[in-house]
């Protein structure tokens, strides 16, 4: 980003800088929840609702791997964009190689500690004997890959966070567009199975991991090839890491979540069950990206007028960012409530499935109203770099909250007992949050004066 450019994001009118950097975002997160939305389109009509339930088994890997990711690209995005704030131009661009080497080391860690023992981690998260070799075929391709996708993420929120947002989404898009024809053609004309969604998601994300790398070379070739750059900095990634913290317990946290459900699905509601929570996962997942992608656009704004010390500008990205993400989250909740069964066809034929989705719909949605507030909130304090707060409403939520009320409610309510869970934690984590922003809200107006 050059330095009249960032210098922008503390003089602009608050609005335009959401649409300028929001909108391409949440078009990019959009793009990015249609992978596995297309893969269980495919895979559902082709293979089966068991089919379904397999690639549901996947999720607390997918979400680990996106854990790890966040570590280092969530991090490092939102230091760029305080030390843009800061004027500090040199450590800014220091990142970029350490986002690299980092994801690098973390990416291929993660695939050499599972994969040996995939199938038996697959067993503990809820598999059965009909739908282990779906989930393993998938999953064992997707880990083959994690060091590009990890790569991928990483530079993508780079190049977005260092104020360049379209070429952000055009490359996501790409990204997307691509695995879509690919599943179609491995899936439904190769006739590959479950392995050939995975196979395109592979492809088009290291084909979009070369478009961000030419798009780096072409920026400054002199600059991202020194030996300085890819010389990890004990400051920025105890830096990166310390920020990156928050959304990395948060997907971790999912993950553990993610099994726990599952467990709980098969003991209470069999692989359907699941199959049933894997769809209802996608669908919120979607609006959920939406909502992300609004923080997304709002991290670069928030961290950099907080690091330039413009406390009412800060406040003012919050509140607009809050009316967006109520407004998405509200549109979820009446989708589900009058369209839930219309919905789950678009994934399977299965009767049965479309029923113990439709049900699932209606309740897990509950709550999604407030919902969105709950994101932000999380989001604002990571984006100044207020760790602690950003994991403890992260985790109240997901882990102190949740988990309980998954072990306890199903004893009384059966399957059902497992969706209603999910309302009852966003209800509670939601008051939680309101409390936080306020005395924040309060702080930094007394800085203002």
């Amino acid at each position: 980003m050059s330095e009249d450019k960032s210098l922008l994001l503390g003089r602009a009118s608050i609005g335009s800088l959401l649409v300028q950097y929001a909108l391409p975002a949440v078009v990019a997160m959009i793009a990015s929840s249609l992978y596995n939305i297309i893969d269980s389109i495919f895979i559902g009509h082709k293979l089966g609702a068991l089919a379904i339930s397999g690639l549901a088994l996947t999720f607390p890997f997918m979400n680990f791997g996106a854990a790890i990711g966040t570590l280092v690209g969530v991090g490092a995005a939102t230091l760029t964009s305080i030390k843009l704030g800061e004027k500090d131009y040199h450590s800014a661009r220091m990142v970029l190689g350490n986002v690299v080497v980092l994801n690098f080391i973390l990416g291929t860690s993660f695939a050499l500690l599972t994969i040996p023992f995939l199938r038996d981690i697959l067993y503990l998260f809820g598999a059965s004997n009909d739908t282990i070799d779906y989930a393993y075929d998938y999953m064992f391709i997707i880990l083959f890959g994690n060091i590009f996708s990890h790569i991928y993420f990483g530079l993508n929120g780079l190049l977005r966070a260092s104020g360049h947002p379209q070429k952000a989404m055009f490359v996501t898009l790409f990204s997307v567009g691509l695995n879509a024809v690919l599943a179609a053609l491995f899936v439904l004309v190769f006739e590959w199975g479950i392995s050939g969604a995975a196979w395109a998601t592979f492809i088009s994300q290291f084909l979009s991991l070369v478009w961000l790398i030419l798009i780096f070379i072409k920026r400054n070739k002199a600059l991202y090839f020194t030996k300085e750059i890819f010389k990890l900095k004990k400051k920025i990634v105890l830096q990166s890491t310390a920020i990156g913290l928050a959304p990395f317990l948060i997907n971790a946290a999912a993950s553990i979540v993610v099994i726990v459900i599952n467990t709980q699905l098969q003991k209470y509601g069999g692989d359907l069950a699941i199959g049933a929570y894997g769809i209802i996962n996608r669908i919120s997942f979607i609006f959920l990206m939406v909502v992300m992608g609004i923080t997304q656009g709002m991290q670069p704004i928030v961290g950099y007028n907080y690091g330039a010390k413009l406390y009412g500008r800060t406040i003012e990205v919050f509140k607009k960012g809050t009316i967006l993400a109520t407004m998405v989250m509200s549109l979820a909740f009446i989708v589900s409530e009058l369209v839930p069964t219309l919905v789950t066809k678009a994934f399977t034929t299965d009767g049965q499935l479309i029923s113990l989705s439709s049900i699932g719909f209606r309740i897990v949605f509950l709550m999604f109203p407030i919902v969105g507030f709950q994101i932000v909130v999380g989001n604002f304090f990571q984006s100044i770099g207020k760790a602690k707060q950003a994991i403890f409403l992260s985790l109240t939520r997901q882990v102190i909250i949740l988990i309980p009320f998954l072990f306890i409610l199903p004893q009384f309510l059966g399957l059902e007992g497992v969706w209603w869970s999910f309302p009852i934690a966003d209800f509670i984590a939601t008051i939680i949050a309101f409390f936080f922003i306020i005395k924040e809200i309060k702080y930094l107006k007394t800085l203002i004066h």
